[in-house]
C-alpha cells in the first residue's frame, strides 16, 4: 500500500548533504528521505501535540520512501551575502601575561565595533538552489510489518517546505492511497538493496533515518545528539538524470530511464 501525494514547486529547493560544512553551499537534487521524515514530524508536533508525534515516530521513521521529479532539473549557482556572528579565535601566547592577552582581545574587539564588524560581521557563501519546472509526486510505504498511519494523509497536506526554510512546496490535491505505485519514474530513495543503475547517472548521498533513531534524539529541543553514520545513515542512490551542460553559474540535468541490456 502506497500513499501518493503531489506537490508543486513554488520557490527553488536547496538542501546540503548531511557532511557538508556550513560554509560549503552544493546542493543535493531530491530532498532526502531524512527530510521527509523530519517535515512529517514537525507536522505531527505542530498539529496533533509533541505526545502525539512522539507515538507517530516510529511509524514515520520507518517509511519507504519514492519520489517523481520533474524531467529537467537545472541548478542555479552564485554567491550571496550573509552575516555571521563574530568569535574570537585568539589564544594567549606563551610570552604575555594573562592581562596582556585580555588588553589585547579587548583592542581587537574594540576594533571590530569601530568597523560595523560586531556582533556580527559580513561574508560571502557560495550557493545552490535547484529549480524544478514541473510537480513532484512523493510515495510512501510502511515498513514490513506495519501499517500507513491513518493521519499520513493530514500530515502530507500539512507540509508547505523541504530541505532549508524557504523551498515551499504545495500540496495540489489530497493524497491518494493505491496498491502499488503508478506509472512514472519514481526513484526508490530508502533501498534495502542494490539495484541496477545508469553509470551516467547522478550520484547522491542522501540521509535517512536508523531504525535505531529515537524520538529524543529527533527532538532538537533535547541534549541527546544524532550521530551520522549511526542514527542518521547515509543512503548512496544514483538518480536516473544525466548531466547535459553546465557552466559557472548553472548545471542541466535530464531524466534518462535506465533501459535493460540488450534492449
Amino acid at each position: 500500500m502506497w500513499i501518493i501525494a503531489h506537490y508543486f514547486p513554488v520557490a527553488p529547493f536547496s538542501l546540503k548533504p548531511a557532511m557538508a560544512t556550513s560554509s560549503g553551499g552544493k546542493t543535493l537534487l531530491t530532498p532526502t528521505p531524512y527530510a521527509i521524515k523530519m517535515a512529517l514530524l514537525d507536522v505531527a508536533i505542530r498539529t496533533l501535540g509533541i505526545a502525539e508525534g512522539e507515538r507517530l515516530f516510529p511509524s514515520l521513521r520507518d517509511l519507504a520512501v519514492s519520489l517523481e521529479l520533474p524531467y529537467d532539473l537545472v541548478v542555479m549557482k552564485g554567491f550571496s551575502r550573509s552575516r555571521r556572528p563574530y568569535e574570537s579565535k585568539d589564544s594567549q601566547k606563551k610570552e604575555e601575561t594573562r592581562e596582556e592577552f585580555e588588553t589585547r582581545q579587548l583592542a581587537k574587539l574594540a576594533d571590530k565595533i569601530e568597523k560595523g564588524q560586531y556582533p556580527f560581521y559580513s561574508t560571502i557563501a557560495y550557493r545552490e538552489y535547484v529549480y524544478y519546472r514541473d510537480p513532484i509526486q512523493l510515495a510512501l510505504s510502511a515498513a514490513e510489518g506495519d501499517i500507513l498511519p491513518e493521519v499520513l494523509g493530514q500530515l502530507l497536506v500539512g507540509i508547505n517546505y523541504f530541505g532549508k526554510r524557504g523551498g515551499f512546496f504545495q500540496i495540489m490535491e489530497q493524497p491518494q492511497l493505491l496498491d502499488n505505485l503508478p506509472s512514472g519514474h519514481f526513484v526508490n530513495l530508502t533501498p534495502d538493496k542494490q539495484f541496477p543503475f545508469r553509470t551516467d547517472g547522478t550520484l547522491q548521498m542522501l540521509d535517512d533515518c536508523d531504525t535505531s533513531l529515537t524520538f529524543r534524539q529527533a527532538n532538537i529541543t533535547s541534549a541527546d545528539r544524532i550521530t551520522v553514520g549511526k542514527e542518521r545513515i547515509l543512503r548512496h542512490v544514483v538518480l536516473p538524470y544525466r548531466l547535459v551542460s553546465s557552466s559557472r553559474s548553472y548545471s542541466s540535468y535530464k531524466y534518462t530511464p535506465w533501459e535493460p541490456e540488450g534492449q
